[in-house]
């Protein structure tokens, strides 16, 4: 599976789903581990994405002279 295709919420419902498996199931160490590394590229690819939005999430703010600039959301800070 490659976890770059995944939208957000499929993402994140399927490191649920792990992190759920990880907790109940009496895994072997084998597929403790796959599921491990899973979850953690699945984690990185979230990341990635809030990371992004983060970016994107912008306010246009009209300046003096008529020109837009764009500034973090009130309270972020870079």
């Amino acid at each position: 599976m490659d976890v770059n295709l995944l939208t957000f919420d499929s993402g994140l419902d399927q490191l649920e789903t792990i992190v759920q498996r990880l907790e109940s199931e009496s895994l072997c160490l084998e597929e403790a581990i796959q599921c491990y590394e899973e979850g953690v590229k699945l984690s990185e690819m979230l990341q990635r994405q809030l990371a992004e939005a983060k970016r994107k999430v912008e306010v246009l703010r009209q300046g003096l002279g008529g020109e837009y600039t764009a500034e973090p959301l009130e309270g972020e800070t870079e």
